[in-house]
């Protein structure tokens, strides 16, 4: 895998390709998911913060919606990181359903079939759901609590059908790092408070 000298150069090539706020959402991210993984004693936190920091990685050829995990996949593998190539697939989906992602389906009908037979035959290791627990708690600036976040998604783009079952995933989630750090993670975290004050329109 690469370390983390050679994921911020990739990270570097791909913002001069698109530059954008996904760069500083993929280091809070990698700057979370390694400060949770220290926490545990059990989850490299070098490894986590390589993923946090690669997870979009496929935004280096665009804005994209669900085009955006395969742009990633696709890059990765061709370099070789196969373990990263993976997690930008599967952090989008805390529930193992290609239904529910949030956003543009901007993807071929063979590359979604493709992905729910991937997302299918993987079963999600610790490093899975805490890049997807990050990607969901962590703005530009640090992290917010989970449910700001959720409602934020909510009042833009509405309530699908499936979105309960993907709170109460996501809720599983923090529970899950809650119980393996023996604290709340949000202790561990950057500007949870600051960050997750109500802005009232």
């Amino acid at each position: 895998m690469l370390n983390i000298m050679e994921a911020q150069k990739e990270l570097e090539k791909a913002v001069k390709l698109c530059s954008g706020p996904w760069e500083q959402h993929s280091k809070s991210v990698a700057q979370n998911a390694m400060l949770i993984a220290e926490k545990t004693k059990i989850i490299d936190s070098e490894q986590a913060y390589v993923m946090g920091l690669m997870h979009d990685i496929g935004r280096r050829a665009g804005v994209k919606g669900i085009q955006h995990i395969f742009d990633g996949y696709d890059y990765m593998m061709s370099i070789g990181q196969e373990e990263l190539a993976r997690i930008c697939l599967t952090h989008s989906f805390p529930i193992k359903n290609v239904n529910t992602y949030i956003g543009k389906y901007d993807c071929t009908t063979q590359q979604k079939q493709f992905l729910e037979n991937f997302l299918a035959t993987r079963e999600y290791n610790d490093y899975d759901c805490l890049i997807q627990l990050c990607d969901a708690i962590s703005l530009p600036n640090g992290a917010c609590i989970m449910e700001k976040r959720l409602v934020d998604v909510a009042l833009r783009h509405g309530l699908p059908d499936f979105t309960i079952d993907k709170w109460k995933a996501f809720m599983m989630l923090k529970k899950h790092f809650d119980e393996l750090c023996a604290c709340n993670i949000y202790t561990l975290l950057p500007n949870v408070l600051e960050n997750s004050s109500v802005n009232l329109i």
